[in-house]
C-alpha cells in the first residue's frame, strides 16, 4: 500500500472512530447529579407517552361506544376499557385507571385510592386538564399522570344516567396513568 493509500486509510479510521464517538456521546441520555432524578427530556418522552395513550383509549371507548353500544345489554365502553386497561398493567407495561370524579362511581372500585389521585380529581374538578406527579418507585423515578374523561356523547349516558345533567365537555371520570420514566 502506497503512502497516499495509508494516510487516507488512516484518515478514514480517524473519521470513524471520532465519529462513532460522537454518535455515541448524541444517543447517552443527559446525566444528573442525581441518578434517581430522571433527565428532563426522558420526562417529556414520557409525557408524550401519557399524551398518546390518553388519545388512543379515550378513542377506543369512543369508538367502541359509538359502534357498539346500541341498548343497556350491550357490554359498556367502559367495562371494556376497564378490561383492557387490566390486561396492559398485568403484561407489566405501564398502570392505568379509569376514576370516578362527581361522587356518584359507576362501580367502587372506581374511586380515588391514594394521594395523588384525590389530589388529581379536586384538580380535574377545578377545571384542569391534566395533573401529573414525579414520584420514586423501588429506586426509579415514574410519572403519575391524570387526564378528564368528559361525556362526549348521548350514549354515554344510558349506562350512566347520573351523569344526565353533566354539562358536554365536564370530567365526569379521569384517567390515572402511572409510567415509568425512562
Amino acid at each position: 500500500m502506497g503512502r497516499t493509500s495509508s494516510i487516507l486509510v488512516c484518515g478514514l479510521l480517524a473519521a470513524l472512530v471520532v465519529t462513532g464517538l460522537l454518535f455515541s456521546a448524541e444517543q447517552a441520555p443527559p446525566k444528573n447529579e442525581n441518578e434517581n432524578e430522571p433527565s428532563a427530556a426522558a420526562t417529556e418522552r414520557t409525557r408524550k407517552t401519557v399524551r398518546m395513550l390518553d388519545d388512543v383509549y379515550k378513542t377506543a371507548v369512543v369508538l367502541i361506544t359509538d359502534k357498539y353500544v346500541n341498548d343497556e345489554n350491550d357490554f359498556p365502553a367502559g367495562s371494556a376499557a376497564i378490561a383492557l386497561f387490566s390486561e396492559v398493567e398485568k403484561k407489566g407495561w405501564h398502570g392505568v385507571r379509569l376514576l370516578d370524579v362527581t361522587g356518584k362511581p359507576y362501580d367502587n372500585k372506581n374511586v380515588a385510592k391514594d394521594e395523588f389521585e384525590k389530589k388529581g380529581v379536586s384538580q380535574l374538578q377545578a377545571g384542569k386538564d391534566y395533573y401529573e406527579q414525579i414520584i420514586e418507585k423501588d429506586g426509579k423515578p415514574y410519572l403519575r399522570a391524570m387526564t378528564p374523561v368528559p361525556v362526549v356523547m348521548q350514549k354515554c349516558v344510558m349506562c350512566h344516567p347520573h351523569y344526565a345533567d353533566a354539562k358536554k365537555g365536564v370530567a365526569i371520570g379521569a384517567i390515572s396513568y402511572t409510567l415509568p420514566i425512562e
